[in-house]
């Protein structure tokens, strides 16, 4: 077998380990964030179980820590007191970014995550099968409920070569980008191996890990390895150690090769992660901002990269530059190795240990300014300004083009600096609050700003609206709802949150789902990319949106419609998307019989007068999930 096959084997409760048969695994951790926590515990409040059942639940806040109102503070609050009562850890303001938090401290070989956040599988550098999913499925996972999914397919990126000068991991994950886009790892998980996987410890695995949540993978899988076992052990953790590589003889569904020694420094354009060229293509492009940090490139030898190269140096007067470290962990050691002082002597401004401006949380870039990042997304609006023009590159790009006030290749600065993985951490998990001995004892904390999940409505057979929006190709959650320092605040409060949904796509899209509604969504290809937030289909859902009719979903967005009780339709004849209008009068009939016996499913379009059929990917269990008004009434209806 293979890495993956093996994990999924010690794991499998259910189905067979082929490619598009429903797999059902048993889950050794979760993964909340603040982003998404709140309504994923107030769906577990709702299911009535006393105690999370997996190995170990973590709560971390790290996505909305700007404390501008009162509705950031009641949340983490709630979040705390919620943890301590049900049984799960609780990661504190300012502790660490949940992924390098984790990788750091609790991620396990051979072990298994699900995770309410799109980069989950960052985790994946550890040997971990490590999975992001909605918060209702990771609700389930702790309420004690295998994770069920369609078996992926299992690829080999075979990496050969050795990196060159000035060349990173960033630049490995982005040329895979580049090369099979956005949606080019739906229904695969990426497994890493080859003679060139040695030189990539485990920081660096981790950068490539996470952004295969930008190629739509389900997951990614590096083995368990010398690499491995040097940083547990750096971490003070030998005895999270498993050997875990492939059989000599294992097959895959499909081998790419890699040759690290062919690649160059890259970078991807606006307005999306895989719409990437060579550095030196757009070298002297103007810049106003330039950030560092995020879940990916914010560990301590990606901060240390950037201030060898920016030490005695200056950032250039025409931009701003920040620098986000991952955890506590990385700000302490960056600190005491000189690394934020000569960041600071250089004019870098130093932000929380936070997602900060990733989510849209500060350091909005000016209008019309163009904003150099090493973080994973550059969706339209995702930084907080509408006409953002964002670039995503790797630290050696980012610390040469804020000397530079332009994007500059850093081939051009001579030799590299070298930074090399500590042989010891600084250790400190006091920042990781144990849930409380005696449950009983603990008051949940609710703010004004926590208010009821509304009600999902129950499936009909017939459905009939008027086409509320029609959109493209490769519509994000962030452009669904946007994220940032305005409207995450209000993750609690569905009715509120709701009042945003397409507000950079149209702005007149709530008012008029409230008015014309209920209706649908048309969209082509991919629909769904990017966030694992839940709320960009709950929202939608209040307002009336009954089904996505698309030519493809994203993975994790598909389930978020059916956990809330929304069909993610598919045309059976793509040309038709073309021939559907905003407003047109859509009847969709033969739901209920289409999905208890898998028949097609038709629509009709009044407007134009025409007729055809739609589809669904979706297992047995989503099946029953939409039979039951959604994933709530399946859980209580199998108590």
């Amino acid at each position: 077998m293979n890495t993956t096959q093996k994990i999924i084997s010690s794991h499998l409760v259910d189905g067979k380990i082929k490619p598009g048969e429903e797999i059902a695994v048993t889950i050794d951790q979760t993964l909340l964030q603040d982003a998404t926590g709140t309504v994923a515990m107030l769906e577990f409040e709702s299911l009535g179980v006393p105690r999370v059942k997996v190995k170990r639940a973590t709560v971390y806040v790290d996505h909305n820590m700007l404390q501008t109102g009162f509705e950031n503070p009641d949340d983490h609050l709630f979040l705390q007191t919620m943890a301590a009562k049900y049984g799960a850890y609780f990661s504190r303001p300012g502790n660490g970014i949940s992924h390098q938090a984790a990788l750091e401290r609790l991620d396990v070989p051979g072990q298994t995550m699900l995770g309410a956040d799109s980069h989950t599988p960052q985790a994946g550098a550890m040997a971990m099968l490590a999975i992001g999913a909605g918060g209702f499925e990771i609700t389930a996972a702790m309420a004690g409920e295998p994770y069920r999914l369609k078996m992926p397919m299992i690829v080999l990126v075979k990496l050969i070569g050795k990196l060159r000068p000035w060349v990173s991991a960033k630049d490995v994950i982005l040329e895979l980008l580049r090369r099979y886009t956005v949606s080019g790892g739906i229904g695969k998980i990426f497994e890493y191996g080859g003679p060139g996987l040695a030189e990539l410890n485990v920081p660096q695995r981790s950068t490539i890990a996470n952004m295969g949540a930008e190629l739509g993978l389900t997951s990614t899988v590096f083995p368990s390895d010398e690499q491995t076992k040097r940083f547990l052990k750096a971490q003070k953790r030998e005895k999270d150690f498993t050997p875990l590589k492939a059989d000599s003889e294992s097959d895959y569904d499909e081998v790419i090769e890699l040759n690290l020694s062919d690649l160059e420094p890259l970078v991807a354009q606006p307005h999306s992660p895989d719409n990437v060229v060579p550095v030196q293509k757009i070298a002297g492009t103007a810049l106003r901002q330039v950030a560092v940090g995020s879940s990916v490139n914010s560990s301590f030898m990606d901060l240390m990269t950037v201030a060898k190269i920016i030490e005695g140096k200056r950032v250039d007067s025409r931009l701003h530059m920040t620098i986000s470290p991952g955890s506590r962990q990385v700000l302490v050691m960056a600190t005491q190795a000189g690394g934020m002082a000569a960041l600071f002597r250089a004019g870098v401004r130093g932000l929380e240990v936070a997602c900060g401006p990733c989510i849209g949380m500060g350091m909005a870039p000016p209008s019309g300014g163009n904003s150099l990042r090493t973080f994973n997304r550059n969706f339209p609006g995702r930084s907080g300004t509408a006409d953002d023009m964002v670039y995503l590159c790797s630290p050696e790009i980012a610390a040469a083009s804020a000397i530079a006030g332009e994007i500059a290749d850093p081939r051009k600065l001579g030799n590299p600096p070298k930074v090399e993985l500590p042989e010891e951490f600084y250790i400190d998990d006091s920042g990781f609050l144990p849930p409380a001995d005696d449950p009983a004892k603990v008051e949940v904390i609710r703010g004004p700003n926590i208010q009821p999940l509304p009600k999902v409505p129950s499936l009909v057979d017939t459905l009939q609206g008027p086409v509320l929006i029609k959109l493209k190709d490769n519509i994000s959650t962030d452009e669904i709802l946007p994220a940032g320092a305005k409207i995450l605040p209000l993750r609690s409060n569905i009715p509120a949150i709701a009042e945003y949904v397409f507000g950079y796509v149209d702005k007149t899209f709530p008012a008029r789902a409230k008015q014309k509604g209920p209706g649908f969504i048309v969209a082509r290809k991919n629909y769904g990319q990017g966030s694992s937030r839940e709320h960009a289909a709950i929202a939608p859902m209040y307002l009336g949106v009954r089904a996505v009719i698309a030519v493809t979903f994203a993975r994790i967005h598909q389930d978020n419609l059916v956990n809330f009780g929304i069909l993610p339709l598919r045309f059976v004849e793509p040309e038709k998307y073309d021939q559907i209008d905003q407003d047109d009068q859509l009847v969709i009939s033969g739901i209920l019989d289409g999905l208890r016996n898998g028949k097609n499913i038709k629509l009709r379009n009044q407007s134009k007068n025409f007729e055809t059929d739609l589809t669904y990917e979706l297992t047995s269990r989503q099946k029953q999930i939409l039979l039951n008004g959604g994933l709530a009434g399946l859980l209580k209806s199998n108590k």
